[in-house]
Protein backbone atom coordinates (compact mmCIF):
# COMPACT_ATOMS: atom_id res chain seq x y z
CA UNK A 1 0.00 0.00 0.00
CA UNK A 2 2.97 2.25 1.18
CA UNK A 3 4.56 1.92 -2.50
CA UNK A 4 1.18 2.55 -4.35
CA UNK A 5 0.93 5.50 -2.12
CA UNK A 6 4.13 7.38 -3.44
CA UNK A 7 3.88 6.10 -6.60
CA UNK A 8 0.33 8.27 -7.22
CA UNK A 9 2.50 11.29 -5.34
CA UNK A 10 5.21 11.04 -7.91
CA UNK A 11 3.07 10.69 -10.78
CA UNK A 12 1.16 14.05 -9.66
CA UNK A 13 4.81 15.87 -9.37
CA UNK A 14 5.39 14.65 -13.14
CA UNK A 15 2.04 15.84 -13.86
CA UNK A 16 2.51 19.54 -12.18
CA UNK A 17 5.93 20.03 -13.36
CA UNK A 18 4.82 18.78 -17.07
CA UNK A 19 1.87 21.90 -16.85
CA UNK A 20 4.19 24.37 -16.03
CA UNK A 21 6.36 23.50 -18.66
CA UNK A 22 3.80 23.49 -21.18
CA UNK A 23 2.01 27.19 -19.54
CA UNK A 24 6.13 28.70 -19.71
CA UNK A 25 6.06 27.75 -23.55
CA UNK A 26 2.73 28.88 -23.99
CA UNK A 27 3.57 32.19 -22.49
CA UNK A 28 6.94 32.48 -24.65
CA UNK A 29 4.51 31.57 -27.77
CA UNK A 30 1.63 34.86 -26.60
CA UNK A 31 4.88 36.98 -25.89
CA UNK A 32 5.91 36.45 -29.47
CA UNK A 33 2.82 36.68 -31.27
CA UNK A 34 1.45 39.26 -29.07
CA UNK A 35 4.20 42.02 -28.09
CA UNK A 36 1.90 44.44 -26.93
CA UNK A 37 -0.48 42.52 -25.15
CA UNK A 38 -4.37 41.11 -25.90
CA UNK A 39 -6.17 44.45 -25.87
CA UNK A 40 -3.54 47.33 -26.83
CA UNK A 41 -5.19 47.64 -30.33
CA UNK A 42 -8.96 47.78 -29.08
CA UNK A 43 -7.55 50.11 -25.90
CA UNK A 44 -5.55 52.29 -28.55
CA UNK A 45 -8.98 52.81 -30.38
CA UNK A 46 -11.10 53.44 -27.84
CA UNK A 47 -8.76 56.06 -26.38
CA UNK A 48 -8.11 57.53 -29.77
CA UNK A 49 -12.50 57.99 -29.88
CA UNK A 50 -12.25 59.00 -26.43
CA UNK A 51 -9.65 62.07 -27.22
CA UNK A 52 -11.40 62.59 -30.35
CA UNK A 53 -14.78 63.77 -28.72
CA UNK A 54 -12.87 65.59 -26.19
CA UNK A 55 -11.15 67.49 -28.89
CA UNK A 56 -14.14 68.25 -30.73
CA UNK A 57 -15.87 69.17 -27.16
CA UNK A 58 -12.44 71.50 -26.84
CA UNK A 59 -13.03 72.79 -29.96
CA UNK A 60 -16.45 74.20 -29.81
CA UNK A 61 -15.44 75.22 -26.22
CA UNK A 62 -12.73 77.39 -27.63
CA UNK A 63 -15.10 78.99 -30.09
CA UNK A 64 -17.75 79.83 -27.72
CA UNK A 65 -15.08 81.05 -24.83
CA UNK A 66 -13.40 83.45 -28.03
CA UNK A 67 -16.82 84.66 -28.76
CA UNK A 68 -17.07 84.90 -25.15
CA UNK A 69 -13.65 86.95 -24.71
CA UNK A 70 -14.95 89.12 -27.30
CA UNK A 71 -17.99 90.22 -26.09
CA UNK A 72 -16.64 90.62 -22.41
CA UNK A 73 -14.01 92.68 -23.47
CA UNK A 74 -16.69 94.88 -25.84
CA UNK A 75 -18.39 95.63 -22.21
CA UNK A 76 -15.48 96.02 -20.47
CA UNK A 77 -14.37 99.13 -23.22
CA UNK A 78 -17.63 100.70 -22.36
CA UNK A 79 -17.43 100.33 -18.58
CA UNK A 80 -14.08 101.73 -18.66
CA UNK A 81 -15.16 104.54 -20.30
CA UNK A 82 -17.80 105.07 -17.89
CA UNK A 83 -15.59 104.86 -15.49
CA UNK A 84 -13.31 106.93 -16.18
CA UNK A 85 -15.87 109.75 -16.47
CA UNK A 86 -17.42 109.14 -12.83
CA UNK A 87 -13.60 109.14 -12.00
CA UNK A 88 -13.29 112.94 -13.53
CA UNK A 89 -16.74 113.61 -11.87
CA UNK A 90 -16.02 112.57 -8.69
CA UNK A 91 -12.42 114.27 -8.59
CA UNK A 92 -14.52 117.67 -9.44
CA UNK A 93 -16.58 117.10 -6.88
CA UNK A 94 -13.99 115.91 -4.44
CA UNK A 95 -12.14 119.19 -5.22
CA UNK A 96 -15.46 121.26 -4.70
CA UNK A 97 -15.89 119.70 -1.00
CA UNK A 98 -12.03 119.96 -0.25
CA UNK A 99 -12.50 123.64 -1.15
CA UNK A 100 -15.84 124.14 0.62
CA UNK A 101 -14.26 122.46 3.57
CA UNK A 102 -11.22 124.90 3.10
CA UNK A 103 -13.21 127.92 3.17
CA UNK A 104 -15.40 126.83 6.29
CA UNK A 105 -12.09 126.10 8.06
CA UNK A 106 -11.27 129.74 6.92
CA UNK A 107 -13.86 130.98 8.47
CA UNK A 108 -14.28 129.51 11.10
CA UNK A 109 -10.84 130.74 12.02
CA UNK A 110 -11.70 134.13 10.92
CA UNK A 111 -14.66 133.92 13.59
CA UNK A 112 -12.25 132.90 16.36
CA UNK A 113 -9.89 135.92 15.46
CA UNK A 114 -12.75 138.50 15.05
CA UNK A 115 -15.59 136.98 15.91
CA UNK A 116 -14.89 137.31 20.05
CA UNK A 117 -16.30 140.24 21.36
CA UNK A 118 -14.03 142.53 23.28
CA UNK A 119 -13.97 146.07 24.84
CA UNK A 120 -12.18 149.08 22.90
CA UNK A 121 -9.17 150.31 24.62
CA UNK A 122 -8.51 154.07 25.16
CA UNK A 123 -8.17 156.74 23.10
CA UNK A 124 -5.53 155.70 20.69
CA UNK A 125 -4.82 152.28 21.41
CA UNK A 126 -6.91 150.59 19.29
CA UNK A 127 -5.62 148.94 15.68
CA UNK A 128 -7.72 146.90 13.30
CA UNK A 129 -6.59 143.18 12.78
CA UNK A 130 -5.03 143.49 9.08
CA UNK A 131 -3.73 140.26 9.69
CA UNK A 132 -5.64 136.94 7.96
CA UNK A 133 -5.05 133.50 8.69
CA UNK A 134 -3.19 131.11 6.26
CA UNK A 135 -5.20 128.63 4.67
CA UNK A 136 -4.06 125.04 5.67
CA UNK A 137 -1.78 123.29 3.32
CA UNK A 138 -2.89 121.39 0.99
CA UNK A 139 -0.47 118.48 -0.57
CA UNK A 140 -2.54 116.52 -2.45
CA UNK A 141 -3.04 119.45 -4.85
CA UNK A 142 0.24 118.83 -6.29
CA UNK A 143 2.63 116.47 -4.41
CA UNK A 144 5.89 116.58 -6.42
CA UNK A 145 5.89 119.98 -6.46
CA UNK A 146 5.35 119.58 -2.03
CA UNK A 147 8.66 117.50 -2.01
CA UNK A 148 10.31 120.02 -3.78
CA UNK A 149 9.24 122.67 -2.02
CA UNK A 150 10.26 121.05 1.41
CA UNK A 151 14.22 120.90 0.23
CA UNK A 152 13.91 124.39 -1.21
CA UNK A 153 11.71 126.93 1.10
CA UNK A 154 13.34 128.23 4.35
CA UNK A 155 11.04 128.86 7.28
CA UNK A 156 7.92 128.00 4.65
CA UNK A 157 8.82 131.04 2.33
CA UNK A 158 10.35 131.02 -1.55
CA UNK A 159 11.39 132.89 -3.96
CA UNK A 160 9.78 132.12 -7.19
CA UNK A 161 10.76 133.15 -10.66
CA UNK A 162 9.22 132.52 -14.10
CA UNK A 163 11.65 131.82 -16.97
CA UNK A 164 12.08 130.82 -20.67
CA UNK A 165 14.98 130.70 -22.91
CA UNK A 166 13.97 134.51 -24.29
CA UNK A 167 15.82 135.47 -20.82
CA UNK A 168 18.74 133.43 -20.33
CA UNK A 169 21.22 136.85 -20.16
CA UNK A 170 19.21 138.64 -17.48
CA UNK A 171 18.87 135.09 -15.67
CA UNK A 172 22.29 134.56 -15.13
CA UNK A 173 23.21 137.89 -13.98
CA UNK A 174 20.18 137.42 -11.33
CA UNK A 175 20.84 134.02 -10.45
CA UNK A 176 25.15 135.05 -10.16
CA UNK A 177 23.62 137.85 -7.43
CA UNK A 178 21.34 135.63 -5.50
CA UNK A 179 24.09 132.97 -5.14
CA UNK A 180 26.40 136.19 -3.70
CA UNK A 181 23.94 137.27 -1.51
CA UNK A 182 23.66 133.60 -0.02
CA UNK A 183 20.06 133.14 -0.93
CA UNK A 184 19.15 129.51 -0.69
CA UNK A 185 15.28 129.45 -1.08
CA UNK A 186 15.26 130.69 -4.48
CA UNK A 187 13.06 128.34 -7.43
CA UNK A 188 13.06 128.61 -10.94
CA UNK A 189 10.11 127.63 -12.96
CA UNK A 190 11.56 126.51 -15.93
CA UNK A 191 8.97 126.79 -18.78
CA UNK A 192 11.23 125.27 -21.73
CA UNK A 193 13.65 122.55 -21.37
CA UNK A 194 16.41 124.38 -22.56
CA UNK A 195 15.96 126.69 -19.30
CA UNK A 196 15.66 123.40 -17.49
CA UNK A 197 19.32 122.36 -18.78
CA UNK A 198 20.22 125.95 -17.88
CA UNK A 199 19.45 125.75 -14.11
CA UNK A 200 21.38 122.08 -13.76
CA UNK A 201 24.66 123.77 -15.29
CA UNK A 202 24.23 126.68 -12.79
CA UNK A 203 23.00 124.15 -9.66
CA UNK A 204 19.74 126.14 -9.19
CA UNK A 205 16.99 124.54 -8.02
CA UNK A 206 14.26 124.36 -10.92
CA UNK A 207 10.57 123.36 -11.42
CA UNK A 208 9.08 121.98 -14.51
CA UNK A 209 5.52 121.90 -14.69
CA UNK A 210 3.07 119.34 -15.79
CA UNK A 211 2.36 119.48 -19.86
CA UNK A 212 0.33 122.28 -20.06
CA UNK A 213 -1.27 123.65 -23.27
CA UNK A 214 -1.19 127.53 -22.34
CA UNK A 215 2.49 126.76 -20.73
CA UNK A 216 3.73 125.14 -23.36
CA UNK A 217 2.87 127.59 -25.87
CA UNK A 218 4.79 130.65 -23.36
CA UNK A 219 7.60 128.43 -23.07
CA UNK A 220 8.05 128.15 -26.37
CA UNK A 221 7.52 131.95 -27.72
CA UNK A 222 5.90 133.51 -24.90
CA UNK A 223 8.05 137.73 -24.59
CA UNK A 224 8.17 139.04 -21.33
CA UNK A 225 4.60 140.02 -20.73
CA UNK A 226 3.29 136.72 -22.31
CA UNK A 227 4.90 135.08 -18.72
CA UNK A 228 4.37 137.83 -16.87
CA UNK A 229 0.12 136.90 -17.20
CA UNK A 230 1.07 133.74 -16.31
CA UNK A 231 2.89 134.07 -13.11
CA UNK A 232 -0.91 134.46 -11.54
CA UNK A 233 -2.17 130.50 -12.77
CA UNK A 234 1.20 129.66 -11.61
CA UNK A 235 1.48 130.88 -7.93
CA UNK A 236 -1.77 129.07 -6.99
CA UNK A 237 -0.53 125.69 -6.04
CA UNK A 238 2.51 127.14 -3.96
CA UNK A 239 -0.35 129.44 -1.95
CA UNK A 240 -2.33 126.05 -1.61
CA UNK A 241 0.55 124.15 -0.71
CA UNK A 242 0.90 126.33 2.40
CA UNK A 243 3.85 128.99 1.21
CA UNK A 244 4.72 132.40 1.57
CA UNK A 245 5.92 133.12 -1.79
CA UNK A 246 7.93 136.10 -2.87
CA UNK A 247 8.00 136.67 -6.97
CA UNK A 248 10.48 137.78 -8.96
CA UNK A 249 10.63 139.23 -12.45
CA UNK A 250 14.14 138.65 -13.89
CA UNK A 251 15.29 142.03 -14.61
CA UNK A 252 16.28 142.05 -11.03
CA UNK A 253 19.30 142.20 -9.39
CA UNK A 254 19.75 140.68 -5.59
CA UNK A 255 21.71 142.74 -3.25
CA UNK A 256 20.58 141.67 0.27
CA UNK A 257 18.16 139.01 1.16
CA UNK A 258 14.73 140.12 0.89
CA UNK A 259 13.42 138.04 3.62
CA UNK A 260 14.99 140.03 6.23
CA UNK A 261 13.11 142.92 5.19
CA UNK A 262 9.41 141.99 4.76
CA UNK A 263 6.84 142.72 7.22
CA UNK A 264 4.39 140.03 6.62
CA UNK A 265 1.74 141.69 8.28
CA UNK A 266 -0.89 141.53 4.74
CA UNK A 267 -1.97 139.36 2.47
CA UNK A 268 -0.09 141.13 -0.35
CA UNK A 269 3.29 143.20 -0.01
CA UNK A 270 4.70 144.98 -3.30
CA UNK A 271 7.21 146.81 -4.29
CA UNK A 272 5.99 150.50 -6.39
CA UNK A 273 6.13 151.85 -9.71
CA UNK A 274 6.26 155.27 -7.61
CA UNK A 275 9.38 157.30 -7.63
CA UNK A 276 9.08 159.79 -4.69
CA UNK A 277 7.04 159.61 -1.05
CA UNK A 278 3.67 161.34 -2.18
CA UNK A 279 3.59 158.72 -5.76
CA UNK A 280 4.84 155.55 -4.07
CA UNK A 281 2.90 155.75 -0.68
CA UNK A 282 0.07 158.09 -1.36
CA UNK A 283 -1.24 161.61 -1.62
CA UNK A 284 -4.40 164.20 -1.82
CA UNK A 285 -5.01 165.58 -5.40
CA UNK A 286 -6.52 167.91 -6.14
CA UNK A 287 -9.34 167.58 -9.52
CA UNK A 288 -9.97 171.59 -10.73
CA UNK A 289 -13.61 172.15 -12.28
CA UNK A 290 -14.20 175.43 -13.07
CA UNK A 291 -17.88 174.90 -13.99
CA UNK A 292 -18.47 174.18 -10.27
CA UNK A 293 -17.73 177.33 -9.08
CA UNK A 294 -18.09 177.74 -5.35
CA UNK A 295 -17.10 173.66 -5.27
CA UNK A 296 -14.51 173.71 -8.02
CA UNK A 297 -11.80 171.50 -5.76
CA UNK A 298 -12.17 168.02 -5.56
CA UNK A 299 -9.95 165.95 -3.57
CA UNK A 300 -9.47 162.74 -4.94
CA UNK A 301 -6.78 159.98 -3.28
CA UNK A 302 -3.93 159.04 -6.09
CA UNK A 303 -0.98 156.34 -5.57
CA UNK A 304 1.10 155.08 -8.51
CA UNK A 305 0.99 151.62 -8.67
CA UNK A 306 2.04 148.39 -7.20
CA UNK A 307 4.60 146.73 -9.41
CA UNK A 308 3.62 143.06 -10.31
CA UNK A 309 6.84 142.13 -10.88
CA UNK A 310 7.95 142.11 -7.48
CA UNK A 311 5.61 141.20 -4.46
CA UNK A 312 4.88 138.91 -1.96
CA UNK A 313 1.65 137.03 -1.30
CA UNK A 314 1.03 135.24 2.31
CA UNK A 315 -1.01 132.22 1.65
CA UNK A 316 -3.91 133.45 2.58
CA UNK A 317 -7.83 133.23 0.70
CA UNK A 318 -7.89 136.80 -0.61
CA UNK A 319 -4.49 135.88 -1.74
CA UNK A 320 -5.73 133.21 -3.68
CA UNK A 321 -9.05 134.82 -4.70
CA UNK A 322 -6.53 138.00 -6.09
CA UNK A 323 -4.69 135.19 -8.17
CA UNK A 324 -7.99 133.63 -9.64
CA UNK A 325 -9.33 137.38 -10.12
CA UNK A 326 -6.21 138.27 -12.17
CA UNK A 327 -6.10 135.39 -14.07
CA UNK A 328 -9.56 134.95 -14.88
CA UNK A 329 -9.68 138.62 -15.98
CA UNK A 330 -6.76 138.54 -18.38
CA UNK A 331 -7.73 135.28 -19.53
CA UNK A 332 -11.25 137.01 -21.09
CA UNK A 333 -9.78 140.37 -21.70
CA UNK A 334 -6.04 140.26 -22.43
CA UNK A 335 -5.09 143.27 -20.60
CA UNK A 336 -2.10 144.10 -19.03
CA UNK A 337 -1.25 141.74 -16.13
CA UNK A 338 0.03 144.95 -14.52
CA UNK A 339 -3.24 146.98 -14.37
CA UNK A 340 -5.80 143.96 -13.78
CA UNK A 341 -3.46 143.24 -10.53
CA UNK A 342 -4.06 146.52 -9.50
CA UNK A 343 -7.60 147.28 -10.75
CA UNK A 344 -8.82 143.98 -8.39
CA UNK A 345 -6.35 145.07 -5.66
CA UNK A 346 -7.79 149.23 -5.15
CA UNK A 347 -11.65 148.87 -6.70
CA UNK A 348 -13.95 148.82 -3.76
CA UNK A 349 -16.81 147.35 -3.31
CA UNK A 350 -19.93 149.41 -5.61
CA UNK A 351 -22.89 148.54 -6.88
CA UNK A 352 -23.13 145.08 -9.13
CA UNK A 353 -19.52 144.15 -7.92
CA UNK A 354 -17.76 142.83 -4.82
CA UNK A 355 -14.01 144.31 -4.08
CA UNK A 356 -11.05 142.60 -3.30
CA UNK A 357 -10.94 142.12 0.35
CA UNK A 358 -7.14 141.94 0.91
CA UNK A 359 -5.04 143.58 3.17
CA UNK A 360 -2.13 145.64 1.40
CA UNK A 361 1.68 146.75 2.36
CA UNK A 362 3.74 149.13 0.42
CA UNK A 363 7.25 148.29 0.16
CA UNK A 364 10.56 150.52 1.15
CA UNK A 365 10.90 152.71 -2.52
CA UNK A 366 14.82 152.96 -1.53
CA UNK A 367 15.23 149.18 -0.71
CA UNK A 368 12.97 147.76 -3.31
CA UNK A 369 14.08 150.65 -5.63
CA UNK A 370 12.47 150.36 -9.45
CA UNK A 371 14.91 151.97 -12.06
CA UNK A 372 13.11 155.18 -12.49
CA UNK A 373 14.08 155.96 -8.72
CA UNK A 374 17.55 154.84 -9.16
CA UNK A 375 18.44 156.99 -12.23
CA UNK A 376 16.00 159.88 -11.88
CA UNK A 377 16.96 160.78 -8.33
CA UNK A 378 19.41 157.90 -6.16
CA UNK A 379 22.40 158.58 -8.87
CA UNK A 380 22.35 161.87 -8.29
CA UNK A 381 22.25 162.02 -4.88
CA UNK A 382 25.15 161.81 -2.67
CA UNK A 383 23.84 160.61 0.65
CA UNK A 384 21.33 158.49 -1.35
CA UNK A 385 24.17 156.55 -3.37
CA UNK A 386 25.72 155.44 -0.28
CA UNK A 387 22.43 153.29 0.48
CA UNK A 388 22.18 149.91 -0.77
CA UNK A 389 18.88 148.53 -1.46
CA UNK A 390 17.75 145.12 -1.30
CA UNK A 391 17.09 144.56 -4.85
CA UNK A 392 17.02 147.01 -7.95
CA UNK A 393 14.36 146.18 -10.60
CA UNK A 394 15.26 147.37 -14.27
CA UNK A 395 11.31 147.98 -14.82
CA UNK A 396 11.47 151.27 -16.19
CA UNK A 397 13.83 150.70 -19.13
CA UNK A 398 14.09 148.09 -22.30
CA UNK A 399 17.94 147.95 -21.93
CA UNK A 400 17.53 145.79 -19.19
CA UNK A 401 20.95 143.49 -19.23
CA UNK A 402 23.14 146.22 -20.04
CA UNK A 403 21.79 148.29 -16.94
CA UNK A 404 21.71 145.22 -14.73
CA UNK A 405 25.41 144.74 -15.43
CA UNK A 406 25.71 148.40 -14.94
CA UNK A 407 24.32 148.09 -11.09
CA UNK A 408 26.71 145.18 -9.98
CA UNK A 409 29.25 147.36 -10.95
CA UNK A 410 28.22 150.00 -9.31
CA UNK A 411 26.73 148.51 -5.85
CA UNK A 412 29.31 145.33 -5.62
CA UNK A 413 32.31 146.24 -7.73
CA UNK A 414 32.68 149.49 -6.35
CA UNK A 415 32.49 151.28 -9.99
CA UNK A 416 30.98 154.59 -8.71
CA UNK A 417 30.52 155.97 -12.59
CA UNK A 418 28.88 153.25 -13.91
CA UNK A 419 25.77 154.27 -13.79
CA UNK A 420 26.88 157.20 -15.47
CA UNK A 421 26.53 156.77 -19.31
CA UNK A 422 22.81 155.81 -19.21
CA UNK A 423 20.00 158.46 -19.82
CA UNK A 424 17.61 158.51 -16.88
CA UNK A 425 14.55 157.49 -19.10
CA UNK A 426 14.86 155.65 -22.65
CA UNK A 427 14.80 157.59 -26.10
Amino acid sequence: MAGRRDRIQQHRGYRITIAIVVGILIGCVCAFVFPNGFFNSGSSLLVNERLSKSNSKVGLASCESSERVKMLKSEFSVVSVKNAELKKQVKELTEKVRLAEQETENARNQVLVLGSQIKAGPFGTVKSLRTNPTVVPDESVNPRLAKLLEKVAVSKEIIVVLANSNVKPMLEVQITSVKRVGIQNYLIVALDDSIVDFCKSKEVAYYKRDPDKAVDMVGKSGGNHAVSRLKFRVLREFLQLGYGVLLSDVDIVFLQNPFGHLYRDSDVESMSDGHDNNTAYGFNHVFDDPSMGWSRSAHTMRIWVFNSGFFYLRPTLPSIDLLDRVADTISKTGEWDQAVFNEQLFYPSHPGYTGLHASKRVMDMYEFMNSKVLFKTVRKNEELKKLKPVIVHLNYHPDKLERMQAVVEFYVDGKQDALDSFPDGSF
